[in-house]
């Protein structure tokens, strides 16, 4: 049977699967196959779930904040800020949800303290303008 390798990447980890028979993700225009002897092939993978199976096994689930697929050579190439992997649906989509709703959290943290930032430095620089504008 053909198999490729899927080797992942991000900061802190690297992974390489041989045996890889199939693989399912998805980007900005749907989901995608690939197979052995696939062509050539690059994209950027949207946040979710993907999928991977070896010549024996079960489907493997692939969770991943979005990320950059190279495919050549029969070797599937994956570069993401993190991943997991786990064979069980639903035990993935939950550790999923709860790392999209602690994105969701900091980013809106990050917004607040962007926004505090902004009106502290409109009320220095009216300041410094009533300073400099008065005349005595």
């Amino acid at each position: 049977m053909n198999q490729f390798v899927l080797n992942l990447f991000d900061p802190c980890n690297e992974q390489r699967i041989t045996g890889v028979t199939s693989f399912v993700g998805e980007d900005a225009s749907g989901c995608f196959g690939i197979q052995p002897n696939h062509a050539r092939f690059m994209t950027t993978l949207v946040f979710g779930l993907s999928r991977f199976r070896l010549a024996t096994e079960a489907w493997q689930y692939l969770a991943l904040p979005g990320g950059v697929a190279y495919f050549n050579n029969n070797v599937l190439t994956i570069s993401t800020r993190h991943f997991v992997i786990d064979t069980d649906l639903e035990r993935i989509s939950t550790l999923l949800e709860r790392h999209t709703l602690a994105e969701e959290e900091n980013l809106h943290a990050t917004k607040e303290s962007l926004h505090l930032m902004e009106q502290a430095m409109l009320k220095r620089m009216l300041a410094l303008k009533r300073k400099t504008s008065w005349q005595p």
